[in-house]
């Protein structure tokens, strides 16, 4: 990892120690109550810089790729930021790449369907009811629509929301002339996969810190040969997530590997499941209720593992690309793995 990527990942964990605390989160999910919340802390990303870290120099960004962002995006889950910042930092690199002025605003981005009458509908946007705009593709088309005018229907997570907009407001928004292999949900299983792994650390610590301070039969329970055995099978989830997440961001570009991205996300969304009911079962009843932190996780974790597929769609992609291929199965694996600064 270069040097410059340390600095903008160290700027993303000191700004979100200090303004993503418990507290604030919370007071965001609640809806209209954490409205300056929102704004604050919206407000201390966007001074640090990160929102545009994907832009050109020229543009006022630090021209980053997707794999010199991955330490800022890990760092998103791992303190469970309730803001679309990884989203946003995408959205603006492909605005820019379009030479569409970006909106000083927060962008998520969304996978939408076009029906017979010409609307479009996204039947479920993560972090929308705190979004501004949002950068939908339907089909081949990309646009940009804003947040004001759609209709919304609730969905399972208070921040998140079904969308639609009629034909006429699809039509008056602009539209991104974006090379034919950018897919949204590729970037999104990417930037998932970057956040998933700094939620598993997260979640991981917190559950090794609990062991260790527990006492039950006069020792901590982390003394116990079954609670060690817990903990060395959800560390091997972790690392080996976070390692499969680094080669789905990995690249100097925007533009991610399929390949690469459906390898990351499947094993993300496999640890997903897994490091949450181990960290869940070791905690006890304490892990499951809303005042304790560790809810703030793993119930993301759970809403991620589905976001832009779950662990079984993007298997299925890598599986059809085995099936395709044509010589060793190494090959293969070789081309996946062999990445440079990984």
């Amino acid at each position: 990892m270069d040097m410059n990527d340390d600095v903008f990942a160290d700027a993303a964990r000191q700004v979100l120690a200090d303004q993503c605390t418990p507290q604030v989160v919370r007071a965001i999910e609640e809806g209209a109550n954490g409205a300056a919340e929102t704004a604050a802390l919206w407000e201390q990303l966007e001074a640090t810089g990160l929102a545009d870290a994907m832009l050109d120099e020229e543009q006022g960004g630090a021209g980053l790729g997707l794999g010199a962002v991955f330490g800022v995006l890990e760092q998103c889950g791992a303190h469970a930021l309730p803001l679309p910042l990884a989203d946003t930092m995408v959205a603006r690199a492909l605005l820019a790449l379009a030479h569409v002025d970006a909106p000083r605003s927060r962008i998520v981005l969304a996978r939408g369907v076009q029906s017979a009458d010409g609307g479009v509908q996204c039947a479920l946007v993560r972090n929308a009811r705190v979004a501004q705009a949002v950068l939908v593709q339907a089909g081949d088309a990309w646009r940009l629509m804003p947040m004001d005018g759609a209709q919304q229907t609730v969905q399972a997570l208070a921040l998140d929301a079904g969308l639609a907009w009629t034909a006429a407001q699809w039509q008056a928004a602009p539209s991104l002339a974006l090379p034919p292999t950018f897919d949204v949900r590729t970037l999104q299983a990417a930037v998932t996969s970057a956040q998933m792994a700094g939620a598993l650390k997260t979640v991981f610590d917190r559950t090794l810190q609990y062991a260790n301070e527990r006492q039950q039969f006069g020792r901590p329970i982390g003394k116990f040969q079954a609670i060690q055995h817990q903990l060395a099978v959800m560390s091997e989830h972790v690392f080996a997530a976070r390692m499969a997440a680094q080669l789905g961001c990995s690249g100097e570009g925007i533009e991610a590997d399929r390949l690469r991205v459906a390898t990351g996300k499947a094993r993300c969304s496999q640890a997903a499941l897994a490091v949450s009911e181990t960290a869940h079962a070791i905690h006890g009843a304490i892990g499951f209720t809303e005042e304790y932190d560790l809810q703030l996780f793993t119930r993301r974790l759970h809403a991620w593992r589905q976001t832009a597929g779950s662990e079984s769609y993007w298997q299925g992609v890598a599986g059809e690309a085995l099936l395709a291929h044509r010589g060793l199965t190494l090959d293969l694996i070789r081309r996946i793995t062999d990445v440079e600064n990984v």
